[in-house]
């Protein structure tokens, strides 16, 4: 017993000691801190830069929009950002080698398009015509925005419909329902499948010589208001696909005592070319007279996707720390504020990431070496304070290094071609627009 009781005593003993010696090392000259040189000590500060910041609002150059992960049709008449027009082509392609029978006829086809999400309102009904292309579209081939698709499509209307959008939520699970439209088309193009010969559907390249696909038109909205919907065209797991639908009959199935409804589909898959054309048109927009230049600085700044908008960013400042001795960048965080009014962010949802990136003296844009290091430590996702946070440590250290110049940024959205969002940002003009927040080392000597 005696043996436990001191040795309890010299524990509490040695924790006091301890205790004592951490205490004495936070004083003023407490040991070891005597030991290094005054010239050796590091100073580490903050500084919170706006006012060598400038912004303004230009036109996305042309951006691909073939085989995008989503596809997107419809017309959108923003009250903000004016309007946007959506246009869709893709191929259909065989699942198996259709057994029509003996003397077939088609009784119908239907186009069944799939949605699931849309940026607009659910009361303005759409428009949309359907074509037949009469020229190819190429998996292989690039495409941007701004292809004539109506071009390579008959001008023989197949079908129309006006279709006003939906939007409708598993009550458990709050995941949406895949919502469709299905647009009737003319029987001949269902006559020209049911007769095409066995040699023009031996394969699918083939098969695409014979049938080279559909173009789907929106028609313009005059008014504020529409949509632009997010097709769940291609097949993906489970989920077959929009697809062309054939519904015939033949001499076997009306021999039958209760003959079946037979059908043949005619799928979009990933090997499918599905490209869109997009036209925007700004005109009678708040930033529309200053596009594209570097005057006009205003309180607000656009960004949209859909090769819509960025906005052009100078951080004059930067240049100043080049000359900086001693300097070490601990982290440069770049801040956007939404204007959530403008935006009005609770109708119209911001891009859930936006992407900045750096000019080099030819204007060619590049991601900062911050993105490489990991795109989670260089941000750029909306935060629920409705700001956008940039991490561009690397970069501005480079800039002091002399690795890299200062020639401008931009700043997009992550996701181009297969969403519609858009926002409106403070820019550098506002009390609490963009502003670089800067934790450095200076080392003193």
């Amino acid at each position: 017993m005696k043996h436990k009781i001191s040795f309890k005593y010299h524990l509490i003993a040695w924790t006091i000691a301890t205790l004592a010696f951490f205490t004495a090392c936070n004083e003023p000259n407490d040991l070891g801190m005597e030991l290094l040189p005054t010239s050796d000590l590091i100073e580490v500060k903050n500084l919170v830069e706006k006012n060598s910041i400038s912004s303004f609002t230009y036109r996305e150059d042309s951006i691909s929009t073939d085989e995008a992960s989503k596809s997107l049709l419809g017309s959108f008449y923003d009250p903000v950002f004016g309007k946007t027009t959506i246009n869709f082509a893709t191929q259909f392609r065989l699942q198996d080698f259709p057994e029509y029978g003996t003397n077939a006829e088609a009784d119908s086809v239907k186009l069944f398009l799939y949605y699931r999400l849309i940026y607009g309102d659910t009361i303005t009904p759409q428009k949309f015509r359907v074509y037949e292309l009469e020229s190819p579209i190429d998996i292989d081939q690039r495409y941007n925005q701004n292809v004539n698709l109506k071009a390579l499509a008959s001008s023989q209307l197949l079908g129309e419909i006006d279709y006003t959008p939906a939007v409708r939520q598993d009550s458990a699970s709050q995941d949406t329902f895949y919502q469709l439209i299905s647009i009737p088309l003319a029987n001949s193009l269902g006559q020209k499948l049911v007769n095409a010969d066995s040699l023009q559907m031996i394969n699918n390249d083939v098969f695409l010589e014979y049938f080279k696909g559909l173009y789907i038109e929106s028609e313009e909205q005059t008014t504020v208001g529409g949509t632009i919907l997010t097709l769940e065209a291609a097949s993906s797991g489970n989920f077959q696909g929009s697809a062309l639908v054939v519904y015939y009959n033949n001499d076997e199935n009306k021999a039958e005592d209760e003959p079946d409804t037979l059908l043949n589909p005619y799928v979009i898959t990933r090997f499918s070319a599905r490209v869109n054309s997009i036209e925007h048109d700004y005109s009678g927009t708040p930033f529309g007279a200053n596009l594209n230049v570097d005057s006009g600085e205003d309180s607000l700044i656009y960004v949209q996707a859909t090769g819509g908008l960025k906005s052009k960013i100078y951080i004059d400042g930067l240049t100043s720390w080049k000359d900086s001795l001693n300097i070490g960048i601990n982290k440069a965080e770049l801040v956007f504020q939404v204007d959530t009014i403008a935006s009005e962010v609770e109708k119209y949802l911001p891009p859930l990431q936006l992407l900045f990136t750096v000019l080099d003296e030819k204007g060619t844009e590049f991601l900062p070496s911050d993105y490489s290091f990991s795109s989670a430590y260089y941000g750029g996702r909306l935060r629920s304070d409705y700001t956008y946070r940039f991490n561009i440590t690397q970069h501005m250290q480079q800039i002091i290094d002399g690795v890299a110049e200062n020639h401008g940024f931009f700043l997009t959205t992550a996701r181009k071609n297969s969403e519609a969002n858009r926002v409106v940002l403070k820019g550098s003009n506002s009390k609490t627009g963009i502003k670089l927040v800067i934790t450095y080392s200076k080392f003193m000597q």
